[in-house]
């Protein structure tokens, strides 16, 4: 598993506790184990650090979307919307080591596989705007 299936495991992995509005962090170890030969060392590393910022800034994470998202309530936004931005704001926030540039891009591609254009679009504008007014430069 590459980065990138890792990322779209967290994703729908939290999708489903947006479901079940279940944001347990023990969940997580159940369903790494499901997945343990399918997953690298390495991207098991990066799926438990992500969703455990995720999970545990949650708050934080929530209050940015509804700051940046000009008025739109979470409860309007799409789950799977909201687990992209929940991720590619824990990326910007929390992980040190990945390029905002890349944590941007990766979510707008999540976007186009897993909900819409304009979701993309939404996404981009909201992790853009808030990578801008924050001053977030980690482009090594």
């Amino acid at each position: 598993m590459n980065r990138k299936l890792a990322r779209e495991f967290c994703m729908k992995m939290l999708f489903e506790m947006g479901i079940h509005n279940n944001f347990d962090v023990n969940l997580i170890k159940g369903r790494l184990e499901e997945e343990n030969e399918s997953i690298e060392v390495q991207q098991m590393e990066y799926i438990q650090d992500l969703l455990k910022a995720v999970i545990e800034n949650k708050a934080t994470l929530d209050e940015i979307i509804v700051a940046f998202s000009k008025g739109w309530k979470l409860d309007r936004i799409a789950k799977v919307d909201l687990a992209i931005l929940r991720i590619g704001l824990a990326e910007l926030l929390y992980m040190d080591n990945i390029p905002f540039a890349v944590s941007i891009n990766e979510a707008i591609e999540l976007a186009k596989k897993y909900s819409t254009n304009e979701s993309a679009s939404f996404i981009n504008g909201i992790l853009g705007r808030y990578v801008e007014e924050k001053g977030i430069n980690k482009n090594d």
